[in-house]
């Protein structure tokens, strides 16, 4: 038998607060992925286009994923933070406005009647509901499943560093495995089937086209390589 508090606080509700935002946090995983595999894929196949040996390679590569994974974590955390000042001031004048409302028992009986609860049952819910103590934990209930999604900065800012450095890892890992003559090719292939597989990854949860998706990631991402090749060999054409 469901009680007041059962019809006042579905629990699918929290759950589809919960998957949203873990639905939230891989999207926002992905991304940083995507961001660490071109910008240090970019990176080190211009400095290896301008005909620079291992050591300059590696170098460049590696101040690229140090100094994105910061940029990305303090980017994050200066976002997150003015998103969460901003909800915490929308709870404050949400739990104003509940503790200055005084919604009368008529007026819930006829909502839950509007869903075709029975009248004798609606009327029992609306006196439960308006008692002041089941009112105050109905309040303190929705700020606290509110409060729930605030996300952490700190939380955002290593979740953004740690995916960034997982998907410049793999660039990296490509250049400095594959035999020199054939550092760029090697990069340039795992880069785009790592695009592909986050571009799919991503129109799936979001629920896009994956066709599309995928194509537009891995689109972007040749594009940013092709430049930076252009500009290596612009540079290392005279620089010799």
């Amino acid at each position: 038998m469901s009680t007041a508090s059962d019809l006042a606080l579905p629990v699918s509700e929290h759950d589809d607060a919960t998957s949203a935002a873990r639905l939230n946090w891989l999207r926002a995983g992905l991304l940083g992925a995507n961001d660490g595999i071109v910008s240090v894929a970019a990176v080190l196949v211009g400095v290896a286009a301008a005909g620079a040996g291992t050591a300059p390679v590696v170098a460049a590569g590696s101040a690229a994923l140090v100094g994105g994974a910061i940029s990305m974590a303090l980017g994050e955390y200066i976002s997150v933070s003015g998103a969460r000042d901003a909800q915490r001031t929308g709870q404050a004048a949400h739990q104003a406005q509940l503790e200055a409302e005084s919604e009368d028992a008529d007026t819930i009986a006829a909502h839950y009647r509007g869903l075709g609860v029975a009248p004798d049952v609606a009327a029992s819910v609306a006196a439960e509901l308006v008692r002041p103590e089941v009112r105050d934990r109905r309040a303190a209930t929705a700020l606290r499943d509110a409060e729930d999604e605030v996300v952490s900065p700190w939380r955002a800012a290593w979740v953004s560093a740690a995916t960034f450095t997982v998907g410049a890892a793999l660039p990296f890992l490509a250049t400095l495995l594959a035999p020199a003559p054939d550092r760029i090719v090697v990069t340039v292939i795992a880069v785009l089937v790592a695009l592909a597989i986050t571009g799919t990854t991503g129109a799936v949860l979001g629920g896009a086209r994956r066709g599309r998706a995928t194509l537009r990631v891995v689109l972007g991402g040749a594009l940013a390589l092709a430049a930076t090749y252009a500009a290596g060999m612009l540079l290392g054409a005279h620089g010799s």
